[in-house]
């Protein structure tokens, strides 16, 4: 951490556990990190569609998630009106179902003094009748969900310009235009979007940072409208 901070201002910090893990590593470091001067993108695990039986189950499973949240970041200390980002990992229009669960997510983020956002796709998936959609854009178009702040992954070439950390793109630039946070850049890289700025990334397919030279850690790039996307180095 030390090391990167040479060429980063935030980073991810995970408020559960990551996809696929059963324990949280990030749990307690929230005053390390910060001395080292680091922003932060607070990240809770988003649910898959197929958990929701009923739009009711979506709902009640949205606060659930929503309170252990909360209880999360107020044990790390972060302040309120941080943003806490649901991770999404699903592309294209989400369902009625999932609509309800970010409804009632976002809505008991708000009653307990936090902002909600949600990390999700900003790369457009064609549906019938030539129409294309993305997933920030089918979030941003329910009035009932409420204003979230949006962090958009899209690392197609172009618009993304590769793993390049040293001019950090515009995060409006990603596929969305009031998007806060983009992220143009995952290891391994996705060949079917990355071909244009393949050369960018290592050899072994990785993103890594110009003063990681040992190749010791891949990474995912992200720029933001802040040095602090989530408030949390207050």
């Amino acid at each position: 951490m030390k090391l990167l901070k040479k060429d980063f201002a935030f980073t991810g910090y995970w408020l559960s556990p990551p996809p696929g893990e059963k324990t949280n590593t990030w749990q307690g470091k929230r005053d390390y990190v910060r001395s080292l001067g680091y922003g932060f993108l607070l990240l809770v695990n988003g649910r898959d569609s197929s958990e929701f039986k009923s739009s009711e189950d979506a709902a009640k499973k949205g606060v659930s998630d929503a309170t252990a949240a909360v209880a999360s970041a107020k044990e790390e200390q972060f302040g309120a009106m941080a943003v806490i980002f649901a991770d999404i990992e699903e592309g294209g229009r989400l369902t009625s179902n999932y609509h309800a669960y970010l409804r009632a997510w976002a809505n008991e983020l708000r009653s307990a003094g936090f902002r909600p956002g949600v990390y999700c796709s900003g790369m457009p998936v064609r549906e019938e009748h030539g129409v294309t959609i993305t997933t920030a854009e089918d979030i941003r178009s329910d009035a009932t969900i409420g204003t979230l702040v949006l962090w958009v992954y899209n690392d197609a070439c172009p618009p993304a310009p590769g793993c390049s950390s040293r001019a950090a793109p515009d995060p409006k630039s990603g596929g969305l235009d009031t998007a806060a946070v983009w992220q143009f850049a995952q290891s391994p890289r996705r060949k079917p979007y990355t071909r244009r700025c393949a050369p960018s990334y290592a050899a072994d397919g990785n993103c890594y940072a110009p003063s990681d030279v040992a190749h010791k850690w891949f990474l995912d790039l992200n720029s933001a409208t802040s040095s602090d996307p989530s408030g949390g180095a207050k």
